[in-house]
């Protein structure tokens, strides 16, 4: 179940950054009411947290 969030996380991210690269559009900024706000913190940490996550599962496997 963890790595399922997880993956879903890194997706959410990948979409992000392709958001922001094309259109200079922070989607998760956009929903959880701006960059500075505490829920798009915790979203940004926890998307990090999980490309980590995957990166140690991806190594030891």
């Amino acid at each position: 179940m963890f790595t399922w969030i997880a993956l879903i996380l890194i997706i959410v991210g990948a979409i992000n950054w392709g958001l922001v690269g094309l259109f200079d559009f922070d989607l998760v900024a956009s929903v959880f009411g701006g960059r500075r706000s505490p829920l798009a913190r915790l979203v940004y940490i926890l998307i990090g947290l999980s490309g980590i996550f995957t990166a140690i599962m991806l190594l030891f496997k």
